[in-house]
């Protein structure tokens, strides 16, 4: 029976949406405490969610499509239009899993979007900081007493 099977892939799915969206709220935690020596390894752990959800996608797309045939609904359609065309007990948990696709998108859309806003700002402040040091830089002049750095490099024509 192709909803079982599906059913078997939907959960599976959920369980890397939730892995998502912990190793996120993870990488958040690394932004905001500053200590982005991990942050390296953070990111690349979400990657690697990222792989196994595209993976069980395409198993979700042919369990689907095989799940829609046995009910008449065109191959390709959504999760709601399966679930409107199953019986129960079926209908029940398609309506679930689909309940708990939307609410997990979004809380990984928020956290993700909050990730971005501190990297933002921590390129930012790293950006100024940098400036700020270039201003006060300080070199030492031929007498080898300290100066402030010059604020642009000169040619000089010795020739006149």
């Amino acid at each position: 029976m192709g909803v079982a099977e599906l059913s078997a892939v939907l959960w599976r799915e959920r369980q890397l949406l939730e892995l998502l969206l912990f190793k996120l709220e993870e990488e958040q935690l690394v932004l905001s405490s500053g200590r982005t020596r991990w942050l390296g390894h953070a990111t690349r752990e979400v990657e690697q969610v990222l792989d196994q959800i595209r993976d069980a996608e395409l198993g979700r797309a042919i369990e689907a499509d095989v799940a829609a045939l046995a009910y008449g609904v065109a191959a390709g359609s959504g999760l709601l239009a399966l679930a409107e065309a199953a019986p129960e007990p079926w209908k029940e948990l398609l309506m679930s899993h689909r309940e708990a696709f939307v609410s997990l998108t979004s809380q990984i859309q928020d956290v993700a979007q909050g990730n971005r806003a501190l990297l933002t700002s921590s390129h930012r402040a790293a950006q100024e900081t940098i400036l700020g040091l270039q201003e006060t830089m300080q070199t030492y002049d031929p007498r080898g007493s300290t100066s402030a750095a010059s604020p642009a490099a000169m040619l000089l024509d010795q020739s006149f």
